[in-house]
This record gives C-alpha cells, sequence and structure tokens, in this order.
C-alpha cells in the first residue's frame, strides 16, 4: 500500500533553515564567545512586569517586522530606531523583534537599533530550537526570548530550553496554538504564553483560537493575543476575551502614524480572567 506523503508547511521550511543556521552557533569559538557574553551581559529590563499594565486597559507588545512569508513585503525599509521611539511615543508596553533574516527580513542590527533607542524591554522574536541561539539571545541584549511549543516537539528539549532561558535572565514568551500545546507551555513553568491566531503550517488565522484558549490559562500566568490583530475591534475582542497583552505587527508598520494608532489601542479595556 502506498504510503501518503504529508505536505511540508512553512514552519518545517523554516525550521530546515533554522538548522543550517545553528550549525554556525556550534562552532567552538562562536559558542565560547556566546556563552561568555550571555553570562556577561547587564540586566535586562522587565518583560513580563512591563505587560502588566494595572490600568484595567491591554498592553501593547508593538513589533517590528520588515516581511513575512505570508504577505511578502510589509516595510523593508523601515528605521528599527525610528519605529521604536514612535512606539514608546503611544505608550507600547514592549517590542517585538523579528530577527529571522530569510523569511521575515529582520537581523539582529534591527533589535540592537530598536532597543538602544528606547527604554521598553525588547522580545527576540525568532525560531529557537537548540540551547546555543539561548545564549545567542541573551548576548544580543534581548529581555525576553519567544519560544515557539510547535518548533519544539520534545518535552524535554521545550523544558530545557525555557530553564536556561530563565536562568540566564531572560523572560520567555511561550507561544501555542492549541490545548495541547497550551499543556506543554504550563508543564514547563511557562509565565508568559502567547496564543497565536495564525496556523504555522497554513498560516490562515482564527481568532477564535485565542477566545477558546485564554480561560484555560491560569490567572497568574500572563496571556499574549498573537497576529490577525487587524484593527481596534480585534483589539477589543481579545481585551474582552481576557488576554493581558496583544502583540501587533503588521497593522503598525503599514501605518503612518504608530504613535496614534499605538497609543489608541493601548486605550482598549480588558476583561479581568
Amino acid at each position: 500500500m502506498a504510503r501518503s506523503i504529508q505536505p511540508v508547511s512553512v514552519l518545517d521550511d523554516i525550521l530546515v533553515s533554522k538548522r543550517n543556521e545553528v550549525t554556525m552557533l556550534h562552532r567552538p569559538e562562536v559558542r565560547d564567545l556566546l556563552r561568555s557574553e550571555a553570562l556577561a551581559a547587564p540586566a535586562t529590563r522587565d518583560f513580563a512586569g512591563a505587560l502588566r499594565t494595572g490600568t484595567g486597559t491591554i498592553a501593547v507588545l508593538a513589533e517590528i517586522k520588515r516581511r513575512s512569508p505570508s504577505k511578502g513585503d510589509l516595510a523593508p525599509d523601515l528605521d528599527p530606531g525610528a519605529t521604536a521611539a514612535a512606539y514608546a511615543a503611544g505608550g507600547a508596553a514592549g517590542l517585538s523583534v523579528l530577527t529571522d533574516g530569510p523569511y521575515f527580513g529582520g537581523s539582529v542590527h534591527d533589535l540592537h537599533a530598536a532597543r538602544a533607542a528606547c527604554t521598553l524591554p525588547v522580545l527576540r522574536k525568532d525560531f529557537v530550537i537548540d540551547e546555543d541561539q539561548v545564549f545567542e539571545t541573551r548576548a544580543l541584549g534581548a529581555d525576553a526570548m519567544l519560544l515557539i511549543v510547535a518548533a519544539v516537539p520534545d518535552d524535554t528539549v521545550l523544558s530545557d530550553l525555557h530553564a536556561l532561558a530563565v536562568d540566564l535572565g531572560l523572560a520567555v514568551l511561550v507561544e501555542v496554538h492549541d490545548a495541547a500545546e497550551l499543556d506543554r507551555a504550563l508543564a514547563v513553568g511557562a509565565r508568559v504564553v502567547g496564543v497565536n491566531a495564525r496556523d504555522l503550517g497554513t498560516f490562515a488565522e482564527d481568532l477564535g483560537t485565542g477566545e477558546r484558549l485564554v480561560a484555560t490559562i491560569p490567572t497568574d500566568v500572563l496571556a499574549v493575543a498573537e497576529s490577525a490583530i487587524r484593527c481596534r475591534d480585534d483589539a477589543a475582542r481579545m481585551g474582552e476575551a481576557g488576554f493581558d497583552a496583544v502583540l501587533v505587527g503588521e497593522m503598525l508598520v503599514k501605518s503612518p502614524d504608530p504613535t496614534s494608532l499605538v497609543r489608541d489601542l493601548a486605550s482598549v479595556a480588558r476583561r479581568a480572567r
């Protein structure tokens, strides 16, 4: 009997590319340098604390994003420093900076420029699958790290990556897409959980995913709604569902006035879970 072949997803493609990148970090001289710089890095800014607004409104995690696999170029020529300053002026709680180059057009230079331009905590948004990437993230000066559950199928590896990041002083935004992934995130001790409305296999979007899952996130764990926030009403929908924060990228980088847009989003009320 012929065996069916599963189609390769966008995430699968990205992870193949990422595994190739990681081999560069495994070179002894590179690995030693990253670990030395990570251990000597100054204190991080309080990412989780920044997402607790204490005002009854949602926190805005504003993203610096040049392109995406599904939409192509969004803002290829953006100035990361000026964009970060504009977000901060609008009342963003923190920044999310894409550092993946092949698929999102990002770089570590974007992270450095954004963090230098303001005092907001910065999330490095990339596809972390290896401990050397955790040391790299800390060495680069990020305050928080994205850890995508779907990208790390082994529970022991997931737990080890999370624990290493925390030991190094990083906050960790653990991203999930369904109930099974949420269970895995909570099992490793996640304190900040992001629910991504975008299926990383097909890139289809559904805000209902967050509405279904947020009620099962413990109240002492920060809940962040990720992707598909296209307008203020979408943010309000997530606030009403009980999310503490929204991560917004495409809408902001395409806006002619990101400061006003962040300010508008940051006024959205949130319902306590």
